[in-house]
């Protein structure tokens, strides 16, 4: 393809979460087009086996690959725990995860070396985190604690409600005994709980976005491999696009409310056909 730096990226996850990762790509490099995918059929991907993780992981690259993507994007911390590896190999085009960009951060700003890391059960399970942070910081200690009631709350919208402050404190609460510094918010869904997690843990604790690093990241990556939008074509048709495995309405009302534009159409896909 001659002119693949105009090409889109493609963003996917098991539900809302990734929005998060989309919205630091869309405002660290506002040039870049984004085709994204949330997996709302088969949301939450936390309690599912490797194998499984994998096959959904493979369908959805198959799809994102019909809209002729120059990068992928996995933004989900399942995903990229028990996926990524196994993907990489089998990929022409550039894909990243969201653990490493995360946990890098997380071992360089530790002033006591002891390190928080919030995810669903299968991540947790994974010790992908505690061994990233430890290539970067071989001193780090690290806490892993699974949330796995996060993202049916992130997904029914309830971001400040009652239960979830009550659901939180029960979470973290044996975190903040242990006296680490550092959060890592290991699930793309959970950055959307910032105000609760940071009511909580105080203000000492330094929380971990890996949405925000990967997109940092991502920039990098597409510099380096020659593939970065220079801004010199205007996109064709809509800047960036929407499809999901089930749910088209309830996905783009929640869409709205954190992405910085309009989303204006949500389009459902079979994704068992990929």
């Amino acid at each position: 393809m001659e002119d693949i730096k105009y090409a889109p990226i493609g963003v996917f996850d098991s539900g809302v979460g990734g929005l998060t990762v989309a919205r630091e790509i869309m405002r660290q490099i506002p040039e870049e087009r984004i085709v994204y995918f949330g997996d709302t059929a088969r949301v939450p991907y936390g309690s599912k086996s490797k194998e499984t993780i994998i096959r959904f992981s493979r369908q959805i690259i198959h799809f994102l690959r019909t809209k002729e993507v120059k990068a992928v994007v996995v933004a989900c911390n399942t995903a990229s725990a028990l996926a990524l590896e196994t993907l990489q190999p089998e990929l022409d085009i550039p894909i990243i995860g969201v653990v490493t960009p995360g946990a890098k951060v997380a071992a360089n700003t530790t002033k006591n070396g002891k390190i928080g890391v919030i995810a669903t059960e299968s991540t947790i399970e994974s010790h992908l985190y505690t061994k990233v942070i430890r290539q970067h910081n071989p001193r780090a200690q690290v806490f892993g604690k699974a949330c796995p009631l996060f993202c049916p709350l992130v997904e029914e919208g309830w971001l400040k409600d009652p239960v979830t402050v009550e659901v939180a404190t029960r979470y973290l609460n044996p975190l903040l005994e242990t006296g680490i510094d550092t959060l890592v918010m290991g699930c793309t869904h959970y950055p959307l709980l910032r105000p609760v997690l940071r009511q909580i843990m105080g203000e000492k604790v330094n929380l971990v976005n890996p949405a925000y690093e990967t997109a940092r990241e991502l920039k990098e990556l597409l510099e380096q491999n020659g593939l970065a939008n220079d801004g010199q074509r205007p996109p064709e048709g809509t800047m960036h696009r929407f499809y999901v495995s089930d749910a088209a309405n309830k996905f783009r009302q929640f869409a709205n409310t954190i992405i910085p534009y309009g989303v204006d159409t949500t389009q459902l896909v079979h994704i068992e056909d990929y």
